[in-house]
């Protein structure tokens, strides 16, 4: 069906795409990560294995550990020495081979936001090659771009399942699978804000949930098409995959953990540090460990620029869609310079302070902007549009009727699914604490630009709502009730599914009985 031509839909489509287009830049050097770690895993030793040449004097595979006797330090002890009586031991803190590789190598990075540096040009190179991957499979369209999914989107599977079958039989593996979800994972964790809203918005990214991503992909369906059984079918496997992943990483956790000897929460760690820190000293401790590394990051890279087909691929259908006349029949071109442009806007997270703009870009262009987004289009869809009329309109497309059916989605949409994502937003807004990366604070001028980037995406809601409202004729409540009614254009694309609801004999009998300007649209 065509798009609707309401007050919310033009915001949400444009704040869509704005906030793709950040997530893009972002993703895509995460990608680059992925491709770096897949290469450098091409060596035997893995690279991070052992402190090197490029490791400092605080690179240890196991912590230091003194005796303090008669209140004199006065032994250097290892952690099989248990000699010394556990009251008088002290732990030096020091940084693994892998968290050093990770800073001192692979990012090079700087002391903070303020130390921008310049490029990471092996980082600079892997962002390129993997701009290049998305240039050639998204190039036709949908065309090129649905043959390729059939690789991206199953092949992970394949090495997932490789990896667990590995990570389930190493000794200690138990540990970390009740970690990750059994009797050791840390419920108290349910009553943090940022836990709920973290979880909010990686069930929106997954699932494509607010960024245009499901509206995009699924015009491309057939009319008639089952859309709840696609939506039911992919939430399952979303979420089922979630949980088949998690088990074959922190299998491996357990193993690590309970080769050091240390409680698992000790060894795992959060965000990039998990991926490229925690996960990839793990497989270090394997047999084999270069074959498990390339494919671990194999994995992470398909993912990944599976997950950026779709971000581009909104960007470029909604350009092509709203500047038919000149941009459908160049839609190579048009791919290669949105690209192009998403590879130049990367280049900043790729300097020895990239991963700091990293992290600012994932907390406000994701986080925050996905929340206030999401409630919005529910707002909009179901108490401007209607949510009855959006029922109607399913109906129609799957060619069944059952009240019995609605009551559930109607329950979900009009109340509860509202409720969740507001209580959320406002929580975590309450409890807002500024971004940091390890140890390491932003500046105060760092945190008031990232919220300035969310403000950006954010404000052409209001703005271009106050603009249609000038533009329209009318009182003010005239103005307002034409903009949040579909307009007379809005029925499907093609005459052949317009059926009664939607037909042109309907309109002209309902414009000729009325006096008012009553819209092509059903009421109820």
């Amino acid at each position: 069906m065509c798009c609707l031509n309401s007050l919310q839909y033009h915001h949400t489509t444009w704040v869509n795409k704005l906030e793709v287009r950040r997530t893009s830049i972002y993703y895509n050097v995460i990608i680059a990560y992925s491709l770096y770690y897949m290469f450098a895993s091409f060596q035997s030793p893995l690279p991070w294995s052992s402190c090197l040449s490029w490791a400092d004097s605080n690179c240890s595979k196991t912590p230091t550990v003194y005796c303090n006797v008669s209140g004199a330090v006065v032994s250097n002890w290892t952690l099989e020495n248990r000699t010394c009586p556990s009251s008088d031991m002290i732990t030096v803190p020091m940084q693994s081979p892998s968290e050093q590789y990770w800073d001192r190598v692979a990012l090079q990075r700087s002391s903070g936001l303020d130390e921008t540096g310049p490029v990471v040009w092996h980082l600079a190179l892997c962002l390129l090659l993997s701009t290049m991957f998305t240039v050639a499979a998204l190039i036709k369209g949908i065309k090129s771009s649905g043959k390729v999914v059939y690789f991206t989107a199953t092949f992970p599977y394949v090495i997932i399942l490789i990896l667990l079958i590995r990570g389930v039989t190493l000794e200690g593996a138990r540990d970390g699978v009740e970690f990750f979800i059994g009797s050791q994972s840390n419920m108290t964790k349910l009553m943090e804000a940022q836990v709920w809203k973290d979880a909010a918005t990686q069930t929106f990214f997954s699932l494509a949930i607010s960024t245009g991503g499901i509206l995009t992909l699924s015009s491309y369906n057939n009319f008639h098409n089952n859309m709840f059984l696609d939506a039911a079918v992919v939430s399952i496997i979303n979420h089922v995959t979630s949980v088949f992943a998690g088990i074959a990483i922190f299998s491996v956790l357990g193993h690590m953990a309970f080769l050091y000897g240390k409680p698992i929460g000790e060894v795992v760690k959060e965000g990039f540090g998990l991926a490229f820190i925690a996960y990839p000293e793990a497989l270090s401790k394997l047999p084999i460990s270069t074959l498990w590394s390339f494919l671990f990051f194999l994995m992470i890279f398909i993912v990944g620029l599976d997950s950026q087909f779709t971000i581009l691929e909104v960007i470029t259908t909604c350009l092509s869609d709203a500047n038919p006349e000149t941009l459908r029949s160049k839609r190579s071109l048009l791919t290669i310079m949105t690209c192009g442009v998403v590879y130049l806007l990367g280049l900043p997270c790729v300097t020895r302070a990239g991963i700091y703009w990293v992290t600012l870009l994932d907390t406000f262009t994701i986080n925050t902007v996905l929340l206030v987004v999401s409630s919005t289009e529910v707002t909009g869809f179901i108490y401007i549009y209607g949510g009855n009329r959006l029922i109607k309109d399913i109906e129609m497309m799957l060619g069944k009727k059952s009240f019995c059916f609605w009551l559930w989605w109607r329950a979900c949409w009009f109340v509860i699914s509202p409720c969740i994502v507001v209580v959320i937003l406002f929580w975590s807004c309450v409890s807002f604490e500024p971004p940091t990366y390890g140890k390491v604070q932003y500046p105060d001028w760092g945190v008031a630009l990232g919220w300035c980037i969310s403000a950006f995406v954010i404000i052409w809601i209001p703005v271009v709502a106050v603009y249609k409202l000038l533009r329209a004729e009318g009182s003010p409540w005239k103005r307002l009730k034409l903009l949040c009614s579909p307009s007379e254009e809005w029925r499907p694309y093609l005459d052949i599914h317009r059926g009664e609801r939607y037909s042109e004999e309907r309109c002209h009998r309902r414009r000729a009985g009325s006096t008012n300007n009553i819209k092509c649209e059903s009421k109820f």
